[in-house]
């Protein structure tokens, strides 16, 4: 069974390789990281960690028993309680429940360990598969965005809802 676990500083390459091998079929349904995120990728990925360390934000890897990189779950804007939440899973391992299961644990996460009482999150309103991975995880529609000229939609969870 994959786990979800933090970004650790000898995860970039992986990390690397998984964006590269999926950049196309990311780039279809969510707008594309750009050539410099891959050829900073390095400074990048300490950034990241710096930024992981001082608490704004926080990094997942999805990762299967068998050490292989299926997908990433982050939490990145955290102040006031809140944060935005984001996910990827590799071409490959789509359609298998993978990304409902790890934003349901990045939730609890967030809701135990990270002391959020509230994310958001935005999608294109065409990644039918993102919206569903958001409806079946509590995520309730919060008005319509533009995502780089495209059409698309916000999303809010208040992780301690009331009874």
């Amino acid at each position: 069974m994959p786990q979800l676990r933090r970004l650790h500083p000898d995860d970039a390459r992986a990390l690397l390789a998984f964006e590269q091998e999926n950049r196309d079929y990311f780039a279809a349904s969510v707008p594309d990281r750009g050539d410099h995120y891959f050829a900073h990728f390095d400074a990048r990925h300490r950034d990241l960690l710096a930024e992981q360390a001082a608490g704004r934000c926080h990094f997942h890897l999805l990762v299967a028993d068998s050490g292989e990189l299926l997908g990433r779950v982050n939490l990145i804007d955290v102040a006031g309680g809140s944060a935005e939440i984001g996910y990827r899973i590799a071409g490959h391992a789509a359609g298998r429940g993978l990304a409902t299961a790890a934003v349901r644990e990045a939730c609890a996460l967030a809701a135990g360990e990270y002391g959020l009482s509230v994310l958001r999150a935005v999608t294109t309103v065409d990644n039918a598969g993102s919206r569903a991975v958001l409806a079946r995880t509590g995520f309730l529609p919060d008005g319509e965005i533009r995502l780089t000229g495209r059409p698309g939609l916000r999303f809010v969870r208040n992780l301690h809802p009331e009874p």
